[in-house]
């Protein structure tokens, strides 16, 4: 078989392994023999670029930079689907469908209605070739680097398809993908996603389709448009769709009759719960293709369909008050505070508004009776305001122009929908949120000390910053309220110990915005001392592998603050690990010495830490970036097919893990 061939096969048997997971959820080989293969072939198409495929299983990592989202017209117009929210609405519907057909029995396909963002995706060739966004439904954006990451949609298809059509479909985050995300969001401090849908929106626009490829989107398909397609009816294009290798839910149904539709509205109203993501109804469409040909469009709707809205558990109350919180990096959030009520088995008395925006859209005014729903079924949000219930002498909600709670004038960066209080270092919520971070679990995790003991211990002027923690005797806490000998010893006894944490945890609990604790750890390995980082330029620092200009940013102006320096020269004097305590190898070598090294991808035996360290401890140097400097590049699985090529182009020797350890371990 010639190279080409084997090129071609291998990207097949990735596809298919790749349908095997995603679609069908039932995986034939395990995850390190996929990503073995999946480097065999990165390494061919790098060593013969002549074969360089755009819908190769390869290219779903992303890296494309987008700007401007090219406006690109429809082949086929999407239309808005119209809504009805009583099975009486829906017999009406079916009346005005048989006075158009002439009384005949009509078969129904009936599906969830999911929420996500509407996607229309074309496919020349068996080949995906643009994907583009609904937009006014006549013309959207162009967002085919994006789509590509998503894993679930085939970028090749198979079986006997049409050479040109479109698929439609939702692009969803599922509610595990997305409460990982926020809680990801919560720990560096920032503000989390209101909810899925808006978040699936919103990836979809991001300019840098790698950032793309790390959310965990998913894409459900239900309907194909093109001319001459090879089915007789709606349903057969469903199984069609799954025969070439897209994810249609298996919750569709044919029903013969309308009362089979309401048994699958009946059935669903109920177990939606159950499902993985969001769903706020059913679809229902006349089956036979005939038929809705025959029936065809008003302005905006096609006839033959119509969406059965499940009622969301909503009710009313009244709007006391609005209160603003400050998070520990200075966002301001505007809370709802309501008058007590029941919904979905909870007594719901507050609810986020999220932003000035927000506010602004709905028109909230104290006083206003306004109806509350849980969002995603989690949750509360208020969706609108009764304005016939508004009182007359009502005032217009003005969103506050300084902190609650130091009075400073709040700023609004361009391009963010938050406010921020800028006294970080005299905003007592900063610097109480701060505290409370710094002796999470996650970062310095000081047994003994508590969330609620760190308010305490600030409101009562014994701790300032993290710093004041060390300064803390067991005679200064004992006479705080609630406070025992015990308890007090085990506090005292919690931060003394918490010296022993190492210092990529404690470079994570200073909280530097938007560093996490996986950039804590890449920044702590990188630099080694905490005096390194901060004498590190913002060039240096985008140099870092994963470390962008945002977080390269945020380092520079933490550690430009003098304050701050003052704070970490205290922890360092009480004996807080400020640097990298390396290990010593008595079996080191300088059998290295003089070679860079740059380590990519994901390893069996070794960790990426643990090579790096094997590297440094023999005398050679790990870079963060392929250069012509670079002599050796040490591949992984997942290797990124950019640094594949890099390094190919230049020459560089690459070497796989088990050839790393021959080098390693030979006399």
């Amino acid at each position: 078989m010639n190279i080409q061939d084997t090129i071609q096969q291998l990207r097949s048997e990735l596809d298919q392994h790749n349908y095997n997971y995603y679609v069908l959820d039932q995986p034939q080989i395990s995850d390190f023999e996929f990503d073995q293969k999946l480097k065999e072939l990165q390494t061919l198409e790098a060593a013969h670029p002549e074969f360089f495929d755009v819908n190769s299983p390869t290219q779903r990592v992303g890296g494309a930079i987008t700007k401007n989202f090219q406006t690109v017209v429809h082949d086929y117009r999407m239309y808005s689907l119209d809504n009805s929210y009583s099975k009486e609405d829906v017999v009406d519907w079916e009346t005005r469908i048989q006075k158009v057909l002439g009384n005949v029995p009509i078969e129904y396909t009936c599906e969830l209605k999911y929420d996500g963002a509407s996607i229309s995706i074309t496919y020349e060739n068996g080949k995906l070739a643009r994907a583009v966004t609904r937009g006014d439904g006549f013309q959207g954006d162009e967002v085919t680097n994006n789509i590509k990451t998503i894993k679930s949609i085939p970028l090749q298809l198979k079986g006997n398809y049409p050479l040109h059509f479109a698929i439609r479909g939702e692009i969803i985050l599922p509610f595990a993908g997305f409460e990982k995300m926020n809680e990801e969001l919560i720990e560096i401090g920032e503000t989390p996603y209101s909810n899925p849908r808006n978040t699936a929106s919103g990836s979809l626009k991001l300019q840098d389709s790698a950032e793309v490829a790390k959310r965990p989107l998913d894409c459900l398909l239900y309907s194909l448009v093109g001319n001459n397609l090879p089915f007789q009816s709606h349903f057969e294009g469903l199984q069609a769709a799954r025969d070439w290798g897209f994810k249609v839910p298996n919750e569709a149904k044919l029903a013969k009759n309308i009362d089979e539709v309401f048994e699958f509205i009946t059935y669903w109203d109920t177990h939606r719960h159950e499902l993985p993501y969001e769903t706020d109804g059913v679809v229902i469409k006349a089956n036979a293709l005939s038929y809705q040909d025959e029936l065809g469009y008003t302005a905006k709707s096609p006839r033959w369909a119509i969406a059965y809205k499940f009622k969301s558990e909503r009710v009313s109350t009244r709007l006391n008050s609005i209160s603003y919180q400050v998070g520990r990096t200075g966002a301001i959030t505007p809370v709802a505070n309501l008058e007590p009520v029941q919904l979905a088995g909870t007594v719901v008395k507050r609810a986020s508004l999220h932003n000035a925006d927000q506010i602004e859209k709905l028109d909230i005014r104290i006083g206003d009776t306004v109806f509350v729903e849980k969002g995603g079924e989690i949750i509360p949000k208020i969706i609108a305001v009764d304005f016939e219930k508004r009182p007359e002498q009502s005032e217009v909600t003005h969103y506050i122009t300084n902190c609650p709670e130091c009075q400073m004038a709040l700023v609004r960066s361009e391009g963010e929908a938050n406010h921020y209080c800028p006294n970080f270092y005299g905003c007592p919520p900063q610097i109480i949120g701060r505290i409370q971070h710094f002796i999470s679990r996650k970062a310095m995790d000081i047994e003994g000390l508590g969330g609620e003991t760190v308010a305490l211990l600030y409101n009562n002027g014994l701790v300032h910053n993290y710093a004041d923690l060390y300064d803390l005797t067991v005679e200064k806490v004992l006479p705080l309220e609630r406070m025992a000998q015990k308890s007090a010893e085990n506090l005292v006894n919690g931060v003394g110990k918490s010296k022993e944490i190492p210092f990529e945890s404690v470079l994570f609990a200073l909280g530097i915005r938007f560093v996490g604790e996986t950039v804590a750890k890449k920044l702590a390995k990188h630099y080694k001392t905490i005096s390194a980082l901060e004498q590190a330029t913002l060039e240096d620092l985008i140099l870092v592998d994963e470390i962008g200009e945002r977080i390269a940013k945020s380092v520079i102006e933490f550690f430009a603050n003098e304050e701050n320096r003052a704070i970490i020269e205290r922890l360092r004097l009480q004996g807080v690990q400020m640097e990298i305590v390396e290990k010593v190898n008595p079996n080191a070598t300088t059998k290295f010495l003089g070679k860079t090294f740059v380590v990519s991808g994901v390893f069996e035996e070794f960790s990426r830490d643990d090579l790096k360290k094997a590297i440094e401890d023999n005398g050679g140097k790990v870079g963060s970036s392929i250069s012509s400097k670079t002599n050796y590049v040490v591949a992984g699985d997942n290797m990124g097919p950019t640094k594949l090529e890099k390094a190919t182009k230049l020459g560089i020797l690459i070497l796989s893990e088990e050839n790393f350890k021959k080098m390693l371990y030979e006399d």
